[in-house]
């Protein structure tokens, strides 16, 4: 599917149409008993209430501008070790790049909002028994806070964030493509980088003024519909969750106020959502409108 935001073309990618997760696991202690007068908005696409899952759709974000390709996220990739995680351990032939629509060498930045596993996967591919850059014209751009961050981590744990850091982030490293950027740079007119920090400790994301249009590629900094409806319900795989839950309100408030499109990475067939203010609470309004 795709949306249009401006002048920009946006079209979600998908790595893996569904990622179920225990809500148990992702948000412990939290009571999905509050979300049932919910219900109707959360299934099928984001909930499994009779199983108690979260369901997230592993997707990149492909933005086509004039003169400009970027792929926001890379996913899970192939051929990964992830033995922690059945459904990403040494996947093959997904079909991720053919549903890419542009060749990867069309692909002239790629923008990783955080070092996760599942947003660095397919920064590389297995050619020859080495990992090499997947998009070979590309520059990746990397916050250089969670750069350096992940940096630290990988010295001190070699197997850190399920090996991701040195079969996804390493090679480029070594391959002189990454870009270790400060807050508010621009990629291009319209197309700026900001903090949204809690989730990771350099999360970044993607800020888009053009033509008319306003939106957020925000990342992790929202999951799930669940976290419009309950802003404070960080996830268990956020560094600060106190600092994750005020950038999500923070988010929230901007998008309610002056209609500004939310894109999360993880939202199912929907790609992206505007938000409604309901006296103290929100809501989501899915698609570009």
């Amino acid at each position: 599917m795709h949306f249009t935001l401006g002048d920009v073309r946006v079209d979600l990618v998908l790595d893996m149409d569904v990622f179920p997760l225990p809500a148990a696991r992702i948000m412990p202690g939290r009571d999905l008993g509050e979300l049932l007068p919910h219900r109707a908005l959360l299934e099928p696409d984001h909930m499994d209430f009779a199983r108690g899952d979260l369901l997230l759709g592993m997707q990149a974000l492909l933005l086509r501008l004039p003169g400009l390709t970027v792929l926001v996220d890379t996913c899970v990739g192939e051929h990964k070790e992830r033995p922690a995680h059945p459904h990403w351990h040494r996947r093959a032939a997904s079909g991720f790049l053919d549903a890419l629509g542009v060749p990867p060498e069309a692909v002239d930045v790629v923008l990783c909002t955080h070092l996760h596993a599942d947003h660095v996967g397919w920064n590389t591919r297995l050619r020859d028994g080495r990992w090499v850059p997947t998009f070979p014209r590309a520059r990746y751009l990397v916050g250089r806070r969670e750069l350096q961050y992940w940096q630290a981590r990988a010295a001190a744990e070699p197997g850190v964030s399920h090996g991701a850091f040195a079969d996804s982030v390493q090679p480029l490293l070594d391959a002189g493509v990454v870009d270790a950027v400060a807050d508010g740079y621009e990629l291009a007119p319209g197309l700026t980088l900001k903090p949204l920090p809690g989730h990771t400790v350099g999360q970044m994301g993607l800020w888009l003024e053009r033509a008319g249009a306003r939106a957020i590629f925000c990342g992790d900094a929202i999951h799930s519909p669940v976290q419009i409806l309950r802003p404070d319900w960080s996830s268990a795989f956020c560094t600060d969750p106190e600092e994750a839950a005020e950038t999500r309100r923070t988010l929230l408030h901007c998008a309610a106020e002056d209609g500004t499109v939310l894109v999360p990475a993880h939202f199912r067939r929907c790609g992206c959502t505007r938000i409604r203010r309901e006296g103290e609470d929100f809501r989501p309004l899915f698609g570009p409108g």
